[in-house]
């Protein structure tokens, strides 16, 4: 399942035909632009089949040093994946559900082994796809408008593109929570979580932009360097504490346990204001997501980025497609969720969903 390059633009002429995602050359840089800001960057097929062939062309031209990727219209980097076309498709057995899922992780692993310097600048909503997108790269470069969550448990699916293997290796038990939650951070603490790499104030983007396109044959130190001292000027927010601090410790031992069942039983005999809003946002949440998600982060915490993807094909195919489509229909987001609670999920059938699929398991 290799993208083929026939799918990919010919020339840079070509590139006004779809405005879905720009691909530009700037100086030695090779910028991305996703542009679809009114449905706010929500990435699709398309973009997909684009962006992935240019990556490996820049990555293998001499010309090209360095690669940015960021979002137009100023609200978003990139809200996330269009799962609606995706799950539409699926509904009527249409490849889309295969395509879109293949496509997206092939294009996941591509920019987590990238050879080049790959900074994301993710100034606005980053979730989902749009994690995808940035958070496996060199450089992530959040700002005070950026606003990270991974959703997924709430719409019946799972943090893919990757979480299997960024969220576990979060600190303690934070990737776990942020996972089962859908906890949504903001501004400089998608730096302190750990998914950004650096805070720069927004106003200051443009002008890092074209310092970091002005480099002459930068290294990924010479790359660091800039964004830091653009970092050491952003002060902005720099004297609040990181959003969960006092919660830490919290987390850590409420999240401890070996099911969801138990960390439920945690948070329902834990007195505090915060373990009682937890146990209300996990009882929202789809029962097969949560374990799911439990097993997923459990076993990628020990895999690389290919194969922690390959297992999320795996799920993307199972059941969770058929089970994810209620709440994406339900205007009044009150899911009704089958099964409805998380005893009624059988541990049989969330290993079924990670059983392999053979000859149509992903490959690289």
């Amino acid at each position: 399942v290799m993208l083929s390059n026939s799918s990919a633009p010919r020339s840079l002429c070509r590139l006004q035909v779809s405005p879905d995602v720009l691909l530009e050359k700037v100086g030695r840089a090779g910028v991305i632009t996703m542009n679809r800001p009114k449905v706010l960057n929500a990435l699709n097929l398309t973009m997909i089949r684009q962006i992935y062939p240019q990556l490996k062309t820049w990555e293998q031209d001499s010309e090209t040093d360095i690669v940015i990727i960021k979002g137009a219209g100023g609200k978003a980097f990139c809200a996330g994946g269009d799962i609606r076309a995706v799950m539409e498709a699926g509904k009527a057995g249409d490849s889309l559900t295969q395509d879109f899922f293949c496509d997206e992780y092939i294009l996941n692993n591509a920019i987590g082994s990238y050879k080049k310097p790959y900074i994301a600048l993710i100034d606005g909503i980053t979730m989902g796809g749009g994690v995808g997108l940035s958070v496996h790269g060199r450089f992530r470069v959040a700002t005070e408008k950026t606003l990270f969550a991974m959703p997924e448990t709430g719409i019946g699916l799972f943090p893919d593109v990757g979480g299997g293997y960024f969220l576990p290796r979060l600190r303690g038990k934070l990737g776990l929570f942020l996972a089962l939650t859908g906890f949504r951070l903001k501004g400089r603490d998608v730096q302190r979580a750990g998914v950004a790499t650096h805070f720069v104030e927004s106003q200051k983007i443009p002008d890092l932009e074209k310092e970091l396109v002005d480099l002459k044959s930068p290294s990924a130190k010479d790359v660091s360097i800039v964004l830091d001292t653009y970092q050491k000027q952003s002060s902005l927010d720099s004297e609040k504490p990181f959003v969960l601090d006092r919660h830490m410790s919290d987390i850590d031992r409420l999240f401890s346990s070996s099911s969801v069942e138990g960390i439920m039983q945690n948070l329902k005999d834990d007195d505090s204001e915060f373990a009682k809003k937890q146990a209300e946002t996990l009882s929202k949440m789809s029962p097969t997501s949560l374990k799911i998600t439990y097993k997923q982060l459990q076993t990628g915490a020990s895999l690389n980025l290919q194969d922690v993807l390959i297992m999320e094909y795996r799920l993307s195919q199972a059941s969770v497609i058929s089970c994810m489509f209620l709440v994406l229909v339900d205007k009044d987001q009150n899911p009704k969720w089958s099964p409805s609670t998380l005893e009624e999920v059988s541990d049989q059938s969330v290993d079924q969903c990670f059983s392999s699929l053979g000859d149509k398991d992903l490959t690289f």
